[in-house]
This record gives C-alpha cells, structure tokens and sequence, in this order.
C-alpha cells in the first residue's frame, strides 16, 4: 500500500503526468453531469405535471427510456453506438464531439441523471399542497408566476432528500467513465492493478477517496436539509 501511494499517488487524486485523472476527473464528471442534469429538469418536471399529454407524454418516454436501461449500455451506445453511423463521421461537428469519450461520458450521464432529477422534481410539485396553490391564485398570480414564485421553490426544497439520493448514486456511476476511456479514479485504479497485481490495494484506495466524496456530499446536503427545510423539523420544548 505504502508503495503504491508513494508512486500512484498523484495518479489517483489529479493527473498521471501527461492528462488530468483520477479524483479531478471524476468529480468533474460528476459536477458537469448533474448541474447540465439539474437545469434540463426543472422544465422537464413542469412539462412531465402538465395535463397536456402532448406534453407529459414525451417526457415520461424519455425518462422511462433512460431509468429503464442500465446506464453502461447508455454509455456504449453514446460512444460506439452514435460514432458508428456514418452521417455523424461525415458531418465534422458531430464527429469531433463523439470521437472524445470525454463528451460522451458527459452526455449519457447529464442525460442519464436528468430523467432521474425530472421524477424526483416532478414528485415534489405533485405534491406542493394544495392551500398554496390557492393562495397564489387568490393573489391573482398568473400560472407562470405560480410556478416560478410558490411551487417551484417550495417543491425543490422537499426535492432535497431524494436529490442528495441521486447525486451520491451519480458520483457511484461515474465509474463506467473507464469504458469511454476517460481516465476516472476507476480507469486510474485499473492501471494500478495491471501495473503492480495488488488488486486489494489498488481498488482499495479507490474505494476510500469514493468514500470521502460521499461523506462530503451528505454533509453538504444535511446542511442544506437544515437550512431549507427547517420548518419541518418539530419545534423543541
């Protein structure tokens, strides 16, 4: 252990010598992906309410599609899948943006957490109480006001427990970026393994800096928790 971190180490947390790796990549997978996921949501969300089936419909396909299929498979058929057909390798914009795994790493988990994101979302503004609803009509509050002042606010604070949910299962999922060859802590720990055949080491170490990204990001979200949802919490004696 002690010579695999004195060799590795900079290898694991931010770049092997030639290109960024490990645990910067990682969480720039990770934080790229959920923020392009978590502003395609919100409308995805007003859209997936809606009483118009023309527009629920094409959203609750879209999501059933992409919870529905494991997200290596998305990925593959990103990657190797898309790059296949021979009018995105004729046209150069199409082609230069599939040939780096990179963007299509990015592209299927955006998409891949944003059909997530969407449900949770949508959940918590089916479930936004009905006297708040009323309260903004009353004020005479146009639909879009409704939306953009009362229920989107109050519905993506309650969205947070399961939102935090999605975020850590994200920063799990990132680990199939090795299949695009992105080099991510998993792709890092691979090389290891083939380099030293210390296979308990080399994946342990892995599993220890997922661990402490995990324990982060609960911490952040309880103290989210505490701070927008604190008029759920029982008042002390």
């Amino acid at each position: 252990m002690i010579d695999i971190l004195n060799e590795y180490w900079k290898a694991y947390l931010f770049s092997d010598g030639t290109r960024w790796s490990g645990l910067v990549v990682t969480l720039w997978l990770l934080a790229i992906s959920v923020a392009i996921g978590f502003v395609m949501a919100i409308p995805l969300a007003v859209a997936r309410v809606s009483s118009n089936k023309w527009v629920s419909r094409p959203v609750w396909l879209y999501t059933y599609v992409f919870r529905g299929t494991p997200l290596y498979v998305q990925l593959l058929l990103i990657y190797t899948g898309i790059y296949s057909l021979s009018f995105v390798r004729s046209t150069s914009l199409l082609d230069a943006f599939f040939r780096d795994g990179m963007h299509c790493a990015i592209l299927a988990f955006a998409l891949n957490t944003c059909a997530y994101t969407t449900e949770i979302f949508a959940g918590a503004i089916r479930a936004t109480a009905h006297g708040e609803v009323e309260a903004a009509r009353a004020y005479g509050m146009s639909k879009f006001t409704q939306f953009r002042r009362i229920i989107l606010p109050s519905a993506l604070r309650r969205a947070l427990p399961g939102y935090s949910n999605e975020v850590i299962l994200m920063l799990h999922c990132t680990s199939v970026a090795f299949t695009a060859t992105v080099p991510d802590l998993l792709k890092v720990a691979r090389d290891v393994n083939s380099a030293t055949y210390q296979s308990f080491e080399a994946f342990g170490l892995a599993a220890l800096l997922y661990l402490t990204v995990s324990f982060a990001l609960v911490w952040a979200f309880r103290q989210a928790e505490r701070r927008w949802l604190a008029f759920q919490r029982p008042l002390g004696k």
